[in-house]
């Protein structure tokens, strides 16, 4: 699906630099962060939304925790 401006989920978690079902929780739990539109069963995010919350929302280093 390309409709501009809008990604899907998987588009999202690679935008974002993490899992896709991190998306989804993320949509559930976190307080401000954009939300999808329904295309059907598609969930689409705003791009620039997402690049937006990321940059006020820097990741976290991972850890090697050497186990």
């Amino acid at each position: 699906m390309n409709i501009p401006g809008l990604v899907t989920t998987e588009e999202a978690a690679e935008i974002l630099g993490v899992k896709k079902e991190s998306v989804y929780i993320y949509v559930r739990r976190l307080d401000g962060f954009p939300q999808p539109t329904k295309l059907g069963r598609t969930l689409l995010f705003d791009e620039a939304a997402l690049r937006l919350w990321r940059q006020e929302h820097p990741a976290r280093p991972r850890t090697d925790r050497g186990d």
